[in-house]
């Protein structure tokens, strides 16, 4: 199984890693479009006005550029400690023991805007770039990533694809065709069994669902071991629009 997680838009900053090493990331085919993604991000640094302008930064936030500027020289750190916010605190990933940490680094991907899908062990610099943005020099990012990620996905041949990406990241990365897969969607019940979407207790709940797998590692090869396996670990997966499933909380 491969889980697919969103980035955040806030980081951890800091590291103690070595700076960006682009080839031994996960997906080594993404190699070029990383590249061509980073450069383009460093270029544009080199202007901060601009640089805040396209990045749609407030004069708190104008620091980033900073750390665009210095992507490639910045220390590292893995990529799901990198990340912080709802998800990431649910998740807490510091915590975990060293077999569900590894769990996690053979199971998880998060879709990043500069780097396309990393391993959640991968180690990268603090960054700031969100999926909608358009950076000079470079395509659209979507016209960027999603056929080379969807090719690097197929590349991996998961046995079944659990996406738990926003819609925004997940179009930076499109599941490949005939893969198993399911696109998860956090709901709660209303009355008389109708439903309704959750925002902040959505990311609460995708980050909690996924520690509880880091934890108890289970064996999921598709939506039916998933379902059995989360009744059984206290949580309710029900059968969504086609392709989907809803995470009940």
């Amino acid at each position: 199984m491969l889980v697919l997680l969103p980035p955040s838009e806030t980081k951890r900053p800091g590291g103690e890693g070595a700076p960006l090493d682009i080839p031994r990331l996960a997906f080594p085919t993404l190699r070029e479009p990383r590249e061509a993604v980073v450069n383009a991000l460093v270029a544009l640094s080199a202007d901060e006005d601009a640089a805040a302008r396209v990045l749609k930064l407030s004069p708190k936030r104008r620091h980033e550029v900073a750390d665009n500027a210095a992507v490639r020289t910045a220390p590292t750190m893995a990529a799901v400690d990198r990340y912080i916010g709802v998800l990431y605190d649910a998740l807490d990933a510091a915590s975990l023991d060293a077999e569900g940490r590894a769990w996690l680094g053979a199971h998880v991907a998060i879709q990043s805007a500069p780097f396309g899908p990393v391993g959640a062990l991968d180690p990268i610099p603090a960054y700031r770039l969100a999926a909608g943005t358009s950076l000079p020099g470079v395509a659209a990012l979507r016209r960027v990533w999603a056929d080379a990620a969807q090719e690097a996905f197929g590349a991996v041949a998961p046995g079944f694809i659990l996406d738990l990406r926003s819609e925004a990241y997940a179009a930076l990365g499109p599941v490949p065709p005939g893969t198993p897969s399911a696109y998860v969607r956090v709901v709660t019940e209303a009355e008389a069994g109708a439903v309704r979407a959750l925002n902040h207790f959505n990311k609460h709940a995708k980050g909690a669902f996924v520690r509880e797998l880091a934890m108890r590692r289970p064996a999921v090869e598709g939506v039916a071991d998933l379902r059995a396996w989360a009744l059984s670990a206290g949580w309710r997966v029900v059968d969504g629009r086609h392709g989907e499933i809803a995470l009940v909380v």
